[in-house]
């Protein structure tokens, strides 16, 4: 009789501890998701971003023809920024830092490409460019709210991993830290554009 308690209780409590790993593992599964679902959208945006570019360098080179430098800059710094891409399954600082540099020099020659307006008072007043720079304008608010929300979700789910007890069944499972969107080396400072 005190054999089948011992054997129930035993019964038991694997019972609730293989109820509470399967919960576990799901909810670290769920977290996991949201943050790679969140870098997804990231790259998504800078995706737009690098697609309205073409459609700016062509209005821009039919008002501003000598400016064949820094449209050849913005052209090579899309080119660079579309040809890194994260994959969650094997991102690593240096590859979440080498993205982000190349987005930085992106959006360092979009800097220089919209300031040529000031010098080509009809490419200021072209309604393709003022519309292309409000949907750059918008990209950049969106890349920025993005990288936010993908910063969360990391964030939300490191806490997840990190934390007793989830910790032991996160290092067995192989769930590993995620690394965060951090502001580029400089970016305290306002850039400066000149020609």
């Amino acid at each position: 009789m005190k054999m089948n308690k011992t054997l129930i209780g035993v019964i038991a409590a694997v019972v609730v501890i293989t109820l509470w790993a399967s919960s576990a593992y799901n909810g670290m599964v769920k977290e996991q998701e949201k943050a790679t679902t969140a870098l997804a959208n990231v790259q998504s945006t800078y995706q737009r971003r690098a697609d309205l570019i073409p459609n700016l360098v062509e209005t821009v080179k039919g008002y501003a023809a000598h400016e064949k430098q820094t449209l050849e800059d913005v052209v090579a710094a899309r080119s660079k920024a579309t040809s890194i891409t994260l994959d969650p399954s094997n991102m690593t600082p240096e590859k979440l830092k080498e993205f982000q540099q190349a987005q930085g020099e992106l959006g360092s020659a979009l800097g220089r490409l919209i300031a040529i307006q000031e010098n080509y008072p009809d490419l200021k007043a072209n309604e393709n460019f003022r519309d292309l720079q409000v949907q750059l304008e918008g990209t950049e608010n969106r890349i920025n709210e993005a990288r936010n929300t993908y910063n969360a979700a990391v964030q939300q789910y490191n806490v997840v991993i990190r934390s007793f007890p989830k910790n032991m069944l996160a290092g067995m499972f192989g769930f590993d830290k995620m690394d965060k969107f951090e502001a580029e080396a400089g970016a305290e400072k306002a850039p400066k554009v000149a020609f």
